[in-house]
């Protein structure tokens, strides 16, 4: 039980709920076990009349007053009796009365008890949600190149629900009914000692089968959790990737892949489903095997005259031992839930346990503005195993301009990424005016920097909020301005609700030269001393390319940048180009200096683009 010891932590303070929630849970099962044992003089002063004299000689006399269980049970026979003697049929309106109060304060105080549970059972969703949904905002950028995202979005959605089926389904049983359990026996223990040790012997025999089927519920929770995730990736790649699908005629076999993963899905769910229908059957069939033992022993105790059992206890005996069958039966159910949530409660704290690799450190300072240069000291990077820069060292002055240029996956997008602390270096130093990056806050660090990067990324919102995305405060007319900057605001006007068009799901009602001038009026919209520029004009056609890279030319005129680029024509103004081979410099100059080397790299690249 540490995985939800450690899931019901988000509902702390507990004193909120745990105190009336256990007060009208007592109130609840004493009413609940009152109403059946008033079978006991229903029985024995209506229609049981060989015990008249004793019981006219014991209950005629009003008892004195004590603060104990036998002063309120004496009185409430005497009242009984006061009545009877009157009028019998007055005595048979009271206990008939009772009966109705006690089953109505019964369940009053259920639903009270209930009401305590619901807040701490929706605070926990809440908590558990937000707690997950934070860290993996928190997680490194190399965590989400490892894992599938529908994985992460299973988890986020399916784990979480999993977990508030469990707690909405079984949190109530699993502390209400060992309460109402315990106060069952203590009346049962009352009624026959003899009798309810007898049931306390034969139950855990019968529990026997229902834990071998517990066992096998958390191994299958898993597979079926496991698949989902499986799932939900498949749909998410064959929904970006529609058009590259449809064009390879592949239609055929993703469709195929789809079903088989979801033919997995439905096996190990029609397994998991049939041993959790499995465990309340033994529960059912193991209850009535109880029963029967009951009824045969305690008949007999009862026609032998032995341990002082009379028939009207017996039967009150039986009437609330069937009671126990439900909060019984309801544990069993509530355990078998625990294990299917089991495993998608370890799956979520699997990501809540995670280390948050790029933190800030204590006592890290806000950075000023920037003043003076960007430096790279010795800086070595890799992933995991796999090396990606070695002893690399350059500077970049405020106000200058250098491109990294290079084949794909030497690292120009890492070196990028090292600025802003997306990662932290493996060795070196990355230095902004001669203090660490790690010394700053994060936040801090990134509110000098615009990025652009190859992958457009915008939101299912409105132009002005994609634009203006981590600015509330933000007005039309600097958001327009940043728009005519970026050569977006005309075709924006043109949109259907011009600045407040929603642009739909990753901006897909967009072409992809409107998302990327977006995604560039974001970062110019930001005007920060540094921008880093990866592939900022690769999805522009020919005339939108020219005027975007004025604009951003423009835009970096006091601006430090750094530029990836492929298309040698965008960089050939840089103050410096940095040509990167297995991680290393190998190649560093002006364009004009770099086109005179002999066999350089940069030559080669130039004849083979035409630049």
């Amino acid at each position: 039980m540490e995985i939800y010891s450690r899931l019901l932590g988000y509902i702390k303070p507990y004193r909120k709920f745990v105190i009336p929630f256990f007060l009208f849970t007592l109130a609840g099962v004493f009413f609940s076990i009152f109403q059946f044992a008033l079978i006991i003089p229903l029985l024995n002063f209506l229609f049981d009349s060989s015990h008249i004299a004793d019981e006219a000689q014991k209950y005629a006399a009003q008892p004195e007053f004590s603060f104990n269980p036998t002063y309120f049970k004496d009185y409430f026979y005497y009242v009984i009796y006061r009545f009877k003697v009157g009028n019998p049929m007055y005595a048979l309106y009271f206990l008939a009365g009772t009966i109705v109060a006690s089953v109505l304060l019964a369940n009053l105080f259920r639903y009270l008890a209930q009401q305590c549970l619901l807040n701490a059972r929706t605070m926990l969703v809440k908590r558990l949600r937000e707690a997950l949904f934070e860290k993996i905002n928190h997680l490194h950028l190399g965590y989400f190149t490892k894992e599938h995202k529908g994985d992460l979005l299973s988890r986020l959605n399916g784990d979480v629900y999993a977990i508030e089926s469990v707690a909405s389904s079984s949190l109530e049983v699993v502390f209400k009914e060992p309460y109402t359990l315990i106060g069952y026996f203590i009346a049962l223990f009352a009624i026959s000692g003899k009798l309810t040790l007898f049931t306390l012997i034969i139950i855990p025999i019968s529990a026997v089968g229902i834990a071998a089927v517990n066992k096998r519920l958390k191994r299958e929770a898993q597979n079926v959790q496991a698949s989902m995730g499986r799932l939900l990736t498949m749909m998410d790649e064959t929904l970006m990737g529609m058009r590259i699908i449809r064009s390879f005629n592949a239609t055929p076999f993703i469709v195929k892949r789809f079903s088989q993963e979801n033919d997995f899905y439905r096996q190990a769910s029609i397994q998991g489903f049939r041993r959790r229908e499995l465990a309340p059957a033994f529960s059912e069939a193991s209850g009535v095997f109880v029963v029967a033992c009951i009824l045969v022993y305690g008949g007999s105790l009862v026609l032998s005259q032995e341990g002082g059992l009379q028939a009207s206890s017996f039967i009150a005996f039986i009437a609330i031992f069937s009671q126990v069958l439900r909060p019984a039966k309801g544990i069993v159910l509530a355990l078998t839930n625990i294990q299917q949530g089991r495993a998608a409660g370890e799956r979520i704290v699997e990501i809540l346990d995670k280390p948050i690799e790029v933190m800030d450190r204590p006592g890290a300072i806000d950075m000023p503005a920037f003043q003076h240069c960007i430096e790279f000291k010795n800086v070595s990077f890799q992933y995991g195993e796999k090396p990606v820069l070695q002893n690399m060292t350059f500077s970049v002055e405020k106000g200058k301009k250098i491109a990294l240029v290079g084949p794909s996956g030497v690292g120009k997008s890492t070196i990028a990424d090292l600025i802003p602390r997306f990662y932290d270096v493996t060795d070196g130093q990355v230095l902004i005016d001669g203090v660490d990056v790690r010394d700053y806050k994060s936040e801090s660090l990134r509110s000098h920097m615009s990025f652009v990067s190859q992958e457009i990324i915008l939101f299912n919102d409105s132009i002005f909020n994609n634009i203006a995305l981590g600015r509330p405060d933000a007005t039309l007319e600097e958001v327009m301005h940043a728009a005519k900057v970026a050569n977006a605001h005309d075709f924006i006007m043109n949109t259907e609700n011009g600045y407040e068009t929603n642009i739909g799901d990753r901006g897909i009602r967009l072409s992809g030269g409107q998302r990327q001038r977006l995604s560039i009026a974001r970062a110019v919209f930001k005007n920060s001393s540094i921008l880093i520029l990866d592939e900022a004009t690769s999805a522009l056609d020919t005339e939108s390319e020219k005027s975007v890279q004025e604009a951003l030319d423009n835009l970096m005129q006091d601006k430090t940048t750094i530029v990836i680029a492929h298309r040698l024509s965008t960089i050939k103004e840089a103050d410096e180009i940095i040509i990167l081979q297995n991680g290393q410099i190998i190649e560093r100059g002006s364009h004009d200096e770099l086109v005179e080397v002999e066999e350089g790299l940069y030559r080669r690249l130039t004849m083979l683009q035409h630049v």
